[in-house]
């Protein structure tokens, strides 16, 4: 089964959000075909500070990107996704 890699923006609902907890509640929300594999911050303005994420999950996914964008949201302290690119591996 083909994997894909997903790149995607995750911005914290507010400043005060740990960027550190922020991506291991993330990691740990994520179903056992998803995999976090790079993580890091963007400066966006005035200390407030995004994530971009890498996480492969399967190709075959119905939905695309969909799914992984739900859970992204769901996650306590996020407010915002945007998925940047996606490639296969």
């Amino acid at each position: 089964m083909a994997r894909v890699a997903v790149a995607v923006r995750v911005f914290p609902s507010s400043v005060d959000v740990r960027l550190e907890d922020l991506v291991e509640r993330i990691r740990s929300s994520l179903p056992p075909h998803y995999s976090l594999v790079k993580s890091g911050e963007i400066p966006i303005a005035f200390g407030y500070r995004a994530l971009r994420l890498v996480v492969t999950m399967p190709e075959e996914t119905e939905g695309g990107t969909e799914e992984l964008e739900s859970i992204l949201r769901s996650v306590d302290g996020v407010d915002e996704v945007e998925v940047e690119v996606v490639h296969r591996i």
